[in-house]
């Protein structure tokens, strides 16, 4: 097949003076060589196309393809994931990974709680901030936990997250409102074990690749999987794959929200259990970053003994069979 790939290359907003948290969640150039090698070695043509601007320009010159490996994040909106999903929609191109309702859905954590709860699905209490008076009428028990309602990679999260009194809690709604431009997700706070939970598949066929126990070294920022411990998680992060008790659990309520917000063909939901080991949703990450060795999904499926080719095939081999199982109307 000729497989168009959409992505947001981090060094072409490096470039235009965004900061390196900024573009925290867009991907490198050897994701990207990565991904298109893989493809490759599979027998695909991988064809480079780039954001949701770059897309826009092909389709307009007539540019098709038989299908697009699309990693593209977006920049501005909650809506930004769902960009790329929807203009491919529009022009009739079928496409890996999650349809717009969800991404966008995902993305605005606040509103996934929402329906989770709808599903009763575990998720921790919460209050989303928009503005001074929010902050007023939160009588959440603390602590609590303070962070954007719309970021992944841990963007804004630090040790300081974890919140126990109103003062603090303020500065770090105001930190969070001024700095990203959104509103805060403020959380009770969970003092168990925290796991990421990889899921291969959509709906019925959908199953757990593995589950990973994220542990902090002595030297990380504590009790946070924070922006910092993340992005040096060689030095103080251990990924542990577990397959306890706590483990099966994480990964039945995984998959219960996987199924309930309708993700597609491959991701990670990131959960971690209250005081009493119930394990609860933290988020969804129906777009999870795909670097052969630094991302997380790339981690878990080593960790199983998947190659990395092996999971770009299974992500392919997913939405090939979401397409032939689908109805044409609702495949893409």
């Amino acid at each position: 097949m000729r497989i168009g790939m959409t992505y947001d290359r981090i060094d072409d907003y490096l470039s235009t003076g965004y900061s390196r948290e900024a573009v925290a969640e867009f991907d490198s150039k050897e994701t990207i060589d990565a991904i298109a090698g893989a493809l490759h070695e599979l027998g695909h043509e991988p064809i480079a196309i780039g954001n949701v601007r770059a897309l826009t320009a092909r389709l307009a010159t007539g540019d098709r393809w038989d299908l697009v490996f699309n990693i593209a994040e977006g920049l501005k909106g909650f809506g930004r994931e769902s960009q790329v999903p929807a203009l491919l929609e529009a022009y009739d191109i079928p496409y890996t990974f999650s349809d717009p309702l969800t991404l966008a859905l995902s993305l605005h954590k606040g509103m996934a709680k929402h329906v989770l709860r709808d599903l009763h699905i575990p998720t921790p209490d919460f209050a989303v901030v928009k503005d001074t008076e929010d902050m007023e009428h939160i009588s959440l028990p603390w602590p609590l936990f303070v962070k954007p309602v719309a970021e992944g990679t841990s963007k804004g999260i630090r040790e300081s997250s974890r919140v126990t009194n109103r003062a603090d809690l303020v500065a770090h709604c105001a930190r969070i409102i001024g700095d990203f431009k959104q509103p805060a997700l403020v959380e009770t706070y969970l003092p168990g074990r925290e796991f990421t939970v990889g899921i291969l598949g959509t709906g019925k066929r959908a199953a757990c690749l593995g589950v990973l126990e994220v542990l902090l070294r002595g030297n990380a920022e504590k009790g946070v999987y924070s922006f910092a411990n993340k992005e040096h998680y060689k030095e103080r992060v251990i990924y542990r794959l577990v397959r306890d008790r706590g483990a099966l659990k994480a990964a039945e309520t995984a998959l219960a929200a996987w199924r309930g917000l309708g993700c597609r063909d491959a991701g990670r939901v990131d959960i971690r259990e209250d005081e009493e080991g119930i394990p609860n949703v933290i988020e969804l990450n129906p777009l999870a970053g795909l670097h052969p060795v630094n991302s997380d999904l790339s981690i878990l499926a080593s960790r199983t003994g998947m190659p990395y080719r092996s999971l770009i095939r299974a992500i392919l081999d997913a939405a090939l069979t979401r397409m032939e199982d689908t109805p044409a109307s609702m495949a893409l």
